[in-house]
């Protein structure tokens, strides 16, 4: 993508962040956050920040694409104030998509999630039924059905990307994330600190990691091919949290013992296993994920050595 105008929401946070710099090389890239999960010390200097909520009026979307990935983007914060994670999440999306229709933008693509296939250990197809279990689901189900209508009714496509398990470790901007941060950057510093990681249960639930780098590029194909409807952006692989603490330990040279906790999420809600089915994207754009598992470890532990 070349010398477009471009926005970015949830710009200054993990994956945002990492798609505006990429994006900024090439095109004028403006990036919209409230600074909750985000800071702009993640930006390059040459992109534009605004800090603002997506849910205020005169928002810069006088642009030609634009990337929607702000959102409370986890069980517990919408379990905490379901009324605000409503708000943000799917008003913060009506209200961005509104605007930059009003500005003549006719390219969205914005982050949904793999969470609405439940616990699966066998590739999840976007064509499968899914269910809503929490409201972090719910708000996330409703921005896909106000895609399909800002699509069916005005002349925009609207490409809702269903996350994996997205990851990068401490050493990018995932570590301003904390807590929400992907277990294996939270691993991996767990780990080469001496402490020992938390491990829910037994350790045996599955994710497919997905390294950001493949996230970003398979985001920038969907606004170049215009994609309507909604994609997966999984490896189609998934890997168990003793074997990403093994393969920490074994990256590291350590030999740091995890420690296995009472899972907090009651059972109803947690979701167990994941695995992306990618093929759709595969087939429209030639996505292919380019870090693979044990690379990925590898980068992640780069800066602890």
């Amino acid at each position: 993508m070349q010398d477009k105008r471009i926005l970015v929401t949830g710009g200054a946070g993990f994956i945002g962040s990492n798609l505006a710099n990429e994006l900024a090389a090439e095109n004028d890239v403006i990036v919209v956050d409230d600074g909750y999960l985000g800071t702009p010390e993640n930006l390059d200097d040459g992109v534009e920040f605004h800090e603002v909520s997506v849910l205020e009026e005169d928002l810069p979307t006088d642009v030609d694409v634009v990337f929607h990935l702000a959102a409370l983007s986890s069980y517990a914060m919408h379990e905490e104030d379901p009324t605000t994670g409503a708000r943000v999440n799917v008003e913060g999306f009506v209200n961005v998509v509104e605007q930059a229709k009003a500005d003549g933008c006719d390219t969205v693509v914005y982050a949904s999630t793999s969470s609405i296939y439940g616990s699966r250990t066998d590739p999840s197809p976007e064509a499968m039924d899914v269910t809503v279990n929490t409201g972090y689901e719910a708000s996330k189900m409703a921005r896909e059905s106000y895609a399909e209508y800002f699509s069916n009714h005005y002349d925009l496509t609207a490409a809702g990307m269903r996350f994996f398990s997205v990851y990068q470790g401490y050493g990018g901007a995932e570590e301003h994330k904390g807590e929400y941060a992907n277990v294996i950057a939270q691993f991996a510093d767990d780990i080469a600190n001496g402490e020992a990681p938390k491990l829910y249960g037994d350790g045996a639930q599955t994710r497919d990691f997905t390294h950001v780098s493949d996230i970003v590029r398979g985001l920038v194909l969907a606004a170049e091919h215009r994609l309507d409807g909604v994609y997966n952006l999984g490896t189609g692989e998934a890997y168990d949290f003793n074997t990403v603490v093994d393969l920490i330990n074994d990256e590291l040279g350590t030999d740091v013992e995890p420690e296995y906790v009472e899972n907090p999420i009651p059972k109803d809600v947690y979701v167990h296993d994941t695995c992306a089915d990618p093929s759709k994207m595969r087939e429209a754009t030639g996505w292919e994920p380019q870090i693979d598992f044990e690379e990925g470890i590898r980068r992640v532990c780069e800066q602890y050595k």
